[in-house]
């Protein structure tokens, strides 16, 4: 039986890929920090389902010790690195938390495992936010990185630490430059969460303002539950390397807001109110990715419409909402 190491198990992705692996047949192991532990129910809720059938571990990305001392206990034949901070706008607020963890936890991870498991195969989750100010589009593996925000430099130092452990040390080391993906379990502080949510409160006459900021920002957004199938998919081939995985259309905020509220029958510019404060500094205003490599060398595709995925998260904060 293989056994696969998660990083970020609790995070959207990180459940994803936990059911994923274990219906594979997959021993999987999820680095947790210990507060987790401490707050099971607000911290583990996207894995409460399969608590029982996972093995958790209490580490920091932070602590090199600690990272060191879970990989050497398992010894994973797959790591996904999934952990790291990842809310684009508090990258700005918090940029040395944001830098020191996301790198730093990757060199961690990406050490451990050249001395501990050599022969481990490696997933560092990269992003369309290193793209940044982009140069073309759409976006593949060979555009160039302009990111612009701490968040995006993070990422591609970790991008770049990845390349180097399989170019110096011969790793199997590869990374998935992931464009939006989202879910039912994506966390309240993203925009598409925030719309959702807000949208089935609005219904049930529990909120009666929804606060964005720029509408006219487009992204290519996925679901989640199809772009994990992929990161597995990278580390099942001979030679690793590095793949955009997208949808290859891009979307504005102000579209996800109208087919959300539309799906509930409501109005959103009743309730819309541009907030100048959620502005970034420095703006993305498009990212859209061409995963045509990843077709093609990985047999990976998605079929799921834009309009498919808003609704199911609409339907699932709805049905939340009503239970509450």
């Amino acid at each position: 039986m293989k056994k696969a190491l998660i990083t970020g198990i609790t995070g959207q992705d990180g459940s994803y890929l936990a059911e994923f692996l274990l219906e594979k047949g997959y021993e999987v192991h999820g680095i947790v920090r210990r507060v987790a532990f401490e707050d099971p129910v607000h911290r583990m809720w996207r894995i409460r389902h399969i608590v029982d059938k996972i093995q958790l571990h209490p580490a920091s990305l932070e602590s090199y010790p600690s990272i060191y001392e879970v990989i050497a206990r398992i010894r994973p034949d797959e790591c996904y690195h999934l952990g790291a901070q990842s809310f684009v706008s508090y990258s700005f607020e918090d940029e040395f938390s944001t830098i020191n963890t996301n790198i730093n936890g990757t060199h961690y991870v990406l050490s451990s495992i050249k001395r501990l498991a050599p022969e481990c195969r490696f997933y560092f989750a990269a992003s369309s936010e290193m793209f940044g100010k982009v140069k073309e589009t759409p976006q593949n593996e060979n555009t160039p990185f302009h990111p612009r925000s701490p968040y995006g430099i993070s990422k591609v130092a970790g991008f770049d630490l990845t390349r180097n452990y399989r170019e110096a040390y011969g790793l199997h080391a590869s990374s998935g430059i992931l464009f939006n993906h989202e879910s039912p379990r994506r966390g309240f502080e993203f925009v598409s969460r925030k719309i959702t949510s807000t949208a089935a409160k609005i219904k049930l006459g529990k909120e009666n303002k929804l606060k964005l900021g720029n509408i006219e920002a487009k992204r290519d957004w996925g679901h989640a539950r199809e772009y994990v199938k992929a990161m597995w998919l990278m580390l099942q081939q001979d030679r690793p390397d590095d793949y955009v995985i997208a949808t290859g259309e891009d979307h504005s905020v102000k579209e996800f807001m109208e087919i959300a509220f539309s799906f509930l029958g409501i109005d959103p510019y009743d309730y819309l109110e541009i907030d100048q404060t959620l502005y970034r500094p420095s703006e993305v205003m498009t990212l859209q990715g061409d995963s045509s490599k990843a077709k093609t060398i990985l047999g990976w595709d998605y079929n799921l419409s834009f309009r498919e995925l808003v609704e199911e998260m609409v339907r699932a904060d709805l049905e939340q909402e009503q239970r509450s």
